[in-house]
Parts: C-alpha cells; structure tokens; sequence
C-alpha cells in the first residue's frame, strides 16, 4: 500500500518537474519606461503575473477587471512588489458590451498612448446554455465579443502609440472545436456543446480573431499574436457549473500543472520581447511558434468571424471614429 502511495507521489512529483523545465520563459529583459500596457482580467491568475511582470519592467499597468475590489488588492501588492506607482484599476466585465464600451472611452479619453493590450479575461463554459443582458451566449461574450469589440476601439490609439501589441490569450483548447459554425454563435439553430465545446469555439474565436487582425493591421505598427499558455494552476476552474469536475482538476493541475508567474510566460514573451517584433497573426505556447488546428488556420472562417462579430456586437462608425481610426 505504502508502496502504491509513494509511487504515485513519486510519478506527479516527475511530471511536474519534467513539464516546468520544458516549459518555455521569457528571455526578453527589455524595460517598458514610458509604455502603457492593459491586461485585462487581471485579478487573479496569468492576467495577474502578466500585469506584475510588465509593472516591473516600468510600464504603466492598468488592470481591466470585472472586481474592482479584488483587482485594487491585486494592485497594491503588485506596487509593493515591484515598487512601481503607476498600477491603477478601471472596471471591465468583457461580458457587457456597454461596459466595454465604458471602458474603451474611459482610456481614449484619458490616456495619451497605448503600447500593448493583453486581452486575457475568460471563463470556462458553464454547462448550461447562458444568455448576457445583450444575448449573447455568455462564454463566446465574454471570452471573443466582449474583448473583438474593445480592441476594435483601441485600434485607433493602438495605432497612434504604434509600434503596439494586442496579445489574445487562447488556449490548446481550441482542438476541442471540430466545427466553428460563425452564423450560429449563440446556438439559436444548433444544441449548445456545453462546457468544453463551448470553450472550445471560443478560443479558437481568438486565434481566428488575431488572424484577422494581423491582416487589417498590415504596414500600421500594429502586432496581435495569440497564445497558448499551458496547463495551468489558476481559480478559473473553480468557476464553472461542474463544480466537482473542477475541483478535481484543479487539484490535479495544482500538483503537476505550471504555476501562475510560469503559465503568464509567453504572455510577456509576446507583449515585450524584441524577438516577435515584426510577427503578427501567429499562434505561440511556451514562447514559440506552435501548431493549430486546421480551422485555427482558415482564413474564409476568419473573415467570416469578424463579419458576424461586427454584427453581433453592433460595431458602429462612432465606435470606430471614437478610437481615431
């Protein structure tokens, strides 16, 4: 019996260490002095050491999250960590286009420059089909529309600021969607997936999304890359309806998964380093360029993604003209 148990210790303790040391970090040890920098979702997990690592760097942080309150705790001990001043909190729940809406103005208003926009707020699907106050199915709002339409604000001061980056945090998640039906996105003709396939099509929403991106932002100074950041130890998987499922997974992802600071690596990689400064629409894990799915490189689809979020999220003129674009 002893045995067994020490066996099994023995065997979690290797696949732990195994996985973190192939896990790839950020080389880059460039300095953000003057740089402005959003991350949103930033209270808790990746969001959270991607915003600290960028606060260290010099860059003035600003921490779009949907807890005022816990986001401000996160923020004052990132100020005590790093002893830089410039960490503020404004309130973004990506899965309300008004207070995405809010939120873009708030920063076209009062920020002169923006550098770099780490779009990394997401939940994991409940696994009953949820409806927003705006009627979209709640994870695709909240992981794709909610940040689609702030980066398409943005866009403008994004350019203005450029060179820039719009990071998209997505997710090997993504091979779970075998079909990404983009007339359907809130599952009106079709049965909703629940909890992983509905997770799924949004993260490979964000690869189709930077893909497309990258293409309108071709010969403005204005990168987007999307990303993989590993099998993480984060409350994300606390947060969804199958509250045993994800107990047990995040237990197990607790002892063999990469931790916090490690899976925000290729985050930071993507957001600072000198080495994908002219790359833009590419896939990354563990700081490199990575395999997608089939779909995840579908260019109609992309396109067709965009055309329908446009609509879905009513992307007006006046959303466009307010970021300057």
């Amino acid at each position: 019996m002893w045995l067994w148990i020490l066996g099994i210790i023995s065997f979690i303790v290797a696949v732990r260490i195994i996985y973190q040391r192939r896990s790839g970090v950020c080389p880059s040890k460039r300095l953000l002095d003057g740089k402005t920098a959003i991350v949103t979702g930033s209270s808790a997990g990746i969001g959270k050491e991607t915003a600290r690592d960028l606060a260290r760097r010099g860059a003035r942080v600003i921490l779009a999250c949907r807890n005022v309150a816990k986001a401000q705790r996160v923020a004052d001990d990132i100020i005590g960590t790093t002893g830089n001043g410039q960490v503020y909190v404004k309130q973004l729940d990506t899965s309300d286009l008004n207070s995405v809406r809010r939120f873009a103005k708030d920063i076209i208003d009062n920020e002169k420059e923006l550098h770099i926009l780490v779009n990394n707020a997401g939940i994991m699907a409940p696994g009953d089909k949820k409806l927003t106050s705006d009627g979209l199915e709640l994870t695709m709002a909240t992981n794709h529309f909610g940040h689609f339409l702030l980066t398409n604000m943005l866009l403008g001061l994004l350019k203005q600021s450029a060179p820039s980056r719009v990071v998209n945090v997505s997710s090997d998640g993504h091979h779970l969607c075998r079909n990404l039906v983009a007339d359907d996105l809130n599952y009106e003709k079709r049965p909703y997936p629940g909890s992983f396939g509905s997770y799924g099509q949004t993260k490979l929403a964000n690869i189709l999304f930077s893909m497309e991106l990258a293409e309108r932002m071709k010969d403005t100074g204005v990168t987007t890359n999307s990303l993989h950041p590993g099998c993480v130890s984060t409350e994300i998987l606390y947060k969804n309806d199958f509250k045993i499922i994800g107990y047990v997974l995040a237990f197990l992802f607790k002892l063999m998964a990469k931790d916090e600071a490690l899976g925000a690596q290729t985050s930071i990689h993507l957001a600072v380093s000198e080495e994908v400064e002219n790359t833009s629409g590419e896939y990354f894990a563990d700081c490199k360029i990575s395999p997608r799915s089939d779909l995840a490189k579908d260019r109609g689809l992309a396109k067709k993604l965009w055309e329908v979020s446009e609509t879905l999220v009513n992307l007006s003129q006046e959303d466009l003209n307010y970021g300057g674009k």
